[in-house]
C-alpha cells in the first residue's frame, strides 16, 4: 500500500500557482460575503438581541464567521473544484503518470484546500479587526486554527468527492449537511438555546468544536474545555483524512 510523500507538495504548488493567477477574481467574494453576513445579521438581527454571554451579538458571531467561512472556502475547493479536476480536466490523470502517486495527489489537494482555509481566515479576521471585534491576541492563532480547520473539512469533502459520480450530487452534500451546520453549530445563537435533539445533532456536528476554538481565541476567553473541542477536531481531521486517501485511491485506480 503506498502512502503520500513530500512529493504532494508539488500538488499543492500546481494549485497555488493557478490560483495565483487567478486570485483577483475571487479576492471579492472572500470579502463581500462574510462582511454582508456579518453587517446585516450583527447590526441588522443584532438590535432586536441582547447581550449573550456579557458579549453583543456582534461580537458573538463574529469568531463564527471566520470558522464558518473557512469551512465552506476548503469544502468548496475539495468538492466541486476537486471533481471538476478530476472528472472532467483529467488533471489527475495527467499527473499520475509523473512521480507522484495517487496519495500524493490527493493529499496535496487537501493540503491546499487547508491553505485557502487559511488565507480566507486572515481576510475575514483583518475584516474583524477594522471593526474593533477581535479583543485579545490569541486571535493571532486564528490562522493556526484555520489549518486545522481547513484540513479537517477539505478531507470531508475530499471523502464525500470519492464517493460521487456526478456534480450534482453536491446539492446534497450542501444542503443537507454544510447549510445545516452553518446555521445550528453555535455560529449566530448559543446551541443552549436549540430545542434538545438539536443540540444533541449540534454537538456532534464537525464545526461546533471549532466554532468554539475560534469564539475562544477571539474572546480571551480560553476555558478548559477547549482542549476536548480541540482534540475532537483533531480525531475527526486523522479519520477523514485517511478515508478520503483510501477511498479516492479506490476511485482513481480501480
Amino acid at each position: 500500500m503506498t502512502s503520500f510523500s513530500a512529493r504532494s507538495f508539488r500538488l499543492w504548488q500546481r494549485n497555488r500557482d493557478v490560483f495565483f493567477r487567478v486570485w483577483w477574481t475571487e479576492l471579492p467574494g472572500a470579502v463581500a460575503e462574510p462582511l454582508f453576513v456579518l453587517l446585516a445579521m450583527g447590526f441588522g438581527l443584532g438590535g432586536f438581541v441582547g447581550n449573550i454571554n456579557g458579549q453583543s451579538y456582534i461580537e458573538f458571531i463574529a469568531p463564527g464567521i471566520i470558522s464558518s467561512y473557512v469551512m465552506f472556502s476548503a469544502v468548496f475547493e475539495c468538492t466541486y473544484g476537486s471533481f471538476v479536476r478530476m472528472q472532467y480536466q483529467r488533471t489527475y490523470d495527467a499527473i499520475i503518470a509523473t512521480p507522484l502517486n495517487v496519495d500524493d495527489v490527493i493529499a496535496g489537494e487537501m493540503f491546499w484546500g487547508a491553505t485557502r482555509a487559511v488565507m480566507t481566515s486572515a481576510i475575514i479576521l483583518l475584516v474583524l479587526a477594522a471593526f474593533q471585534l477581535v479583543s485579545s491576541p490569541w486571535a493571532l492563532l486564528i490562522p493556526v486554527l484555520a489549518a486545522l480547520e481547513g484540513l479537517m473539512f477539505a478531507s470531508i469533502a475530499m471523502f464525500y468527492t470519492s464517493l460521487v459520480k456526478s456534480i450534482y450530487t453536491f446539492n446534497y452534500f450542501f444542503t443537507i449537511i454544510i447549510t445545516p451546520m452553518f446555521y445550528f453549530s453555535g455560529v449566530f445563537f448559543p446551541i443552549s438555546s436549540f430545542p434538545p435533539i438539536v443540540q444533541k445533532l449540534s454537538w456532534i456536528a464537525p464545526l461546533t468544536p471549532v466554532t468554539n476554538l475560534a469564539r475562544g481565541l477571539v474572546s480571551g476567553k480560553l476555558e478548559s474545555g477547549l482542549w476536548f473541542s480541540f482534540a475532537l477536531a483533531v480525531a475527526i481531521t486523522m479519520v477523514f483524512f485517511w478515508l478520503a486517501l483510501v477511498k479516492m485511491r479506490r476511485r482513481l485506480i480501480v
